[in-house]
């Protein structure tokens, strides 16, 4: 993670999330903080991730997510170059064999 943006506000935020406890709460916080637009384009990369991990193509991805190209390739290069946030959190989520769904 860049450093810039390790502050104490951020700190604050992500200390926020830490303590979201069920799904609805979740729900709740982000639909207060986030807007829905916000909130869709931070799942839809997400689905793009997992969809890259499992070998999709650019086509697919677009055609089952609506992201445009652009969106696909920011994701993937985070996937390759990034500091492997999404290949953490899709092993927690969906473990070695999920993963290939």
């Amino acid at each position: 993670m860049s450093k810039k943006i390790r502050t104490e506000t951020m700190d604050f935020l992500f200390d926020a999330v830490l303590n979201l406890q069920t799904r609805e709460e979740c729900y709740t916080f982000f639909e207060d903080i986030c807007t829905i637009n916000e909130l869709q384009s931070l799942s839809q990369r997400l689905e793009v991730a997992k969809m890259l991990r499992n070998q999709k193509t650019y086509l697919e991805i677009a055609e089952k997510t609506g992201a445009s190209t652009a969106t696909i390739s920011r994701v993937n290069r985070s996937l390759n170059y990034g500091n492997d946030g999404y290949d953490m959190i899709l092993e927690r989520l969906l473990g070695d064999s999920e993963t290939q769904k």
